[in-house]
């Protein structure tokens, strides 16, 4: 996914990650705990989650070995990092005003997500080596953005699957999806019996004023 967040002069910033799951309205994220984006998160409680698709692989890929940190941390210095200030320029990507947070959403992702930071959870505290390098944020949902063409048929809040083909980045390589390769029963059971909560809170959430030049 590409995290838009917010640096501290107010411009954004645009990142990749590959680490994410999600349980509901929420997603988990891993992180580098001195990242540009895991600092904008925590400092601003906000961001947007954009799922690209496997056609904006080149896309993606212009913002590999880029941070928005200045200057750049020694440790991304040593894998050949370079600051870039401009990332939605850097990777040819348009940014759209967000309903609910500062950060802007990808125009071209077929999926956005406005989110709010519920929780900070350390990766490997135990260990002297790694304590303090991961972190894991609990995100929640406000709003989601889909691609029209994404939607099933005759709904309004169902993705097609068939017509959803995700980035998907293995061993640091970037693959798409194939076919379904079986039925699935679970997808027999009818997707409000999962509802939590968090989607009726993300409906109350009121659209922000947009800030003009913004």
């Amino acid at each position: 996914m590409l995290i838009s967040s917010e640096n501290q002069d107010g411009t954004p910033n645009l990142a990749p990650i590959s680490s994410a799951f999600w349980l509901g309205w929420r997603a988990m994220l891993g992180i580098s705990a001195k990242s540009q984006s895991t600092r904008n998160l925590l400092r601003t409680g906000e961001g947007v989650l954009n799922l690209p698709s496997d056609t904006m692989a080149p896309a993606v890929d212009r913002l590999a070995m880029t941070t928005g940190s200045d200057p750049v941390p020694p440790g991304k210095l040593r894998r050949g990092y370079f600051h870039v200030a401009d990332k939605f320029g850097r990777a040819g990507l348009t940014p759209v005003p967000s309903e609910t947070v500062a950060p802007p959403r990808v125009a071209e992702c077929p999926v956005a997500m406005e989110v709010v930071v519920e929780a900070v959870h350390p990766v490997a505290e135990a260990d002297e080596q790694l304590r303090g390098g991961i972190v894991a944020v609990e995100v929640r949902v406000q709003r989601v953005f889909v691609h029209e063409e994404l939607r099933l048929a005759g709904t309004d809040d169902h993705i097609d699957p068939d017509a959803w083909r995700p980035l998907i980045m293995s061993f640091q390589k970037f693959y798409g999806l194939g076919p379904q390769v079986h039925p699935s029963t679970l997808s027999r059971i009818p997707e409000r019996l999962y509802r939590g909560p968090d989607i009726d809170r993300a409906r109350a959430v009121p659209v922000k004023a947009v800030t003009p030049g913004r």
